[in-house]
């Protein structure tokens, strides 16, 4: 049995249980203290959601939101796609490994959809490209809200959106399966400079505009968000934003800042 290993645990987020669990139980009292119980964001049903991967200090609350909602679906595997980071190749490497190891427990792979990913889309297993924090972070909040699903992770680096798109059509087509994209924002622009480029973001991805998306959208997922609104322009599922904020958020600093948000795709009521 093969685990694939934390690369961020103790960095981006706790390495101890206990605390992971304290700042989701602190990130879900905000979420009581900001929506009421019959508030419409309870209703939605996502099939697919954007999420940020910086630090759980900075991004965690937004993030958060997301996997919340996913609780509530009936579902039976995630997949989660983001950008590489540390590793430059060609194409998409999907992980090949038997379980994923959290603070939370392991999470099993499942390796008979990442065969069948492998050989109907051509995708590379880059062992390497999966020490990556834009997908690891996001396991622990599966394993707390969706602890008996079994996942995937898939990493990009020289893509083309084109061809992710049908490869997260395919996933969607199964009404038991979520794909969550993760990205942030920009990076390291000033407040009013990061809200005006995540504005552009926040406006492409809320109306599935992908001319929009190239005007000044800098995020470093890019190419995961563009794919997601292909397949949901072909799949006829509707984009509702859930957070955005940025780093000052947290740090108080308005001079660098990193923005983050999360999203909800859902099937038209």
């Amino acid at each position: 049995m093969s685990t694939r290993e934390t690369a961020v645990e103790g960095q981006f987020y706790p390495s101890n249980p206990q605390e992971i669990k304290k700042v989701f139980d602190h990130y879900n009292q905000i979420l009581e203290q900001h929506f009421a119980k019959e508030d419409p964001i309870w209703q939605l049903h996502p099939r697919a959601v954007i999420v940020p991967h910086a630090g759980y200090i900075y991004s965690g609350f937004t993030a958060n939101i997301a996997f919340k909602l996913l609780a509530d679906q009936e579902i039976e595997h995630i997949v989660i796609i983001g950008p590489s980071h540390r590793v430059y190749f060609k194409g998409t490497s999907i992980a090949e490994c038997d379980n994923y190891h959290t603070p939370l427990g392991d999470l099993p792979i499942d390796r008979k959809l990442a065969c069948r990913l492998k050989e109907e889309f051509g995708l590379e297993y880059f062992p390497d490209a999966h020490h990556e924090h834009s997908t690891e972070v996001q396991f622990p909040f599966i394993k707390a809200y969706k602890p008996e699903v079994e996942v995937e992770e898939i990493v990009y680096s020289d893509e083309k959106p084109e061809r992710l798109a049908p490869l997260i059509k395919k996933l969607l087509q199964d009404p038991k399966t979520a794909v969550v994209i993760s990205t942030d924002l920009s990076h390291y622009y000033n407040i009013r400079k990061a809200n005006h480029l995540d504005g552009i973001c926040l406006e492409a991805v809320k109306t599935l505009d992908r001319t929009k998306l190239h005007e000044g959208c800098e995020a470093c997922g890019k190419i995961g968000i563009e794919a997601l609104m292909i397949a949901a322009k072909e799949l006829g599922l509707e984009p509702v934003l859930l957070d955005y904020r940025t780093s000052a958020d947290a740090s108080g600093d308005e001079s660098q800042v990193v923005g983050y948000m999360s999203a909800a795709f859902v099937e038209p009521k």
